[in-house]
């Protein structure tokens, strides 16, 4: 982990740890069932790139175009000979004909591209659970598989609901503590303390 990840680890630990101390100020209250269809819809939809993730473009014939690449917080990958090119918000087939059509401008005739989605954005696990901390995600990944690679909730932990906040929301939301609650790149998700 880099400097700059564990860096933001450790405030958003602080933070998440400072607001469970008080009460759930920030929070939106509980999901509802058209946030939670929402989610699952955007869960189990096309990937569109987003910032943080990590890329495999190959360029069909050009071994020295083709490689891993970050996409930038920003949005943007840096190519060889193509320079920046905005990712962001793009499907994997709308992502390749974009690259294709900047090689083709710049570089090559008639340029095959494929592009794979090698590492998604983190998601990060705090509060009431054994190993609070960021971990991979995975197309697929639930609340309860999410709470396993932390090894689960401590014995304080609530064990009906969980909060979560996607990245561009301005707070967290309660969302029931099943496998049919599904997880975002990116999600913070705070296993609240439970209350005799």
């Amino acid at each position: 982990m880099t400097f700059s990840k564990s860096m933001l680890l450790i405030g958003l630990i602080s933070a998440v740890v400072g607001l469970g101390a008080c009460s759930t100020q920030g929070d939106l209250g509980q999901a509802s069932q058209a946030d939670i269809q929402a989610t699952a819809s955007a869960a189990t939809a096309m990937p569109r790139f987003a910032g943080g993730e990590k890329i495999h473009i190959t360029v069909f014939n050009e071994p020295t175009l083709s490689g891993d690449y970050d996409v930038d917080p920003n949005g943007v990958v840096s190519l060889p000979l193509a320079g920046t090119v905005r990712a962001v918000g793009l499907t994997q087939s709308q992502f390749e004909q974009e690259l294709a059509k900047k090689f083709r401008s710049e570089y090559l005739r008639d340029p095959k591209v494929t592009v794979t989605i090698l590492q998604y954005r983190p998601v990060y696990l705090v509060g009431e659970v054994e190993k609070q901390g960021e971990y991979p995600y995975k197309p697929g990944l639930n609340v309860l598989t999410a709470l396993a690679m932390a090894g689960g909730g401590t014995y304080r932990a609530n064990r009906n609901y969980v909060l979560i906040q996607h990245i561009g929301d301005k707070g967290m939301k309660e969302y029931p503590q099943t496998s049919a609650t599904l997880i975002l790149p990116g999600d913070l998700i705070r296993v609240p303390e439970r209350y005799f």
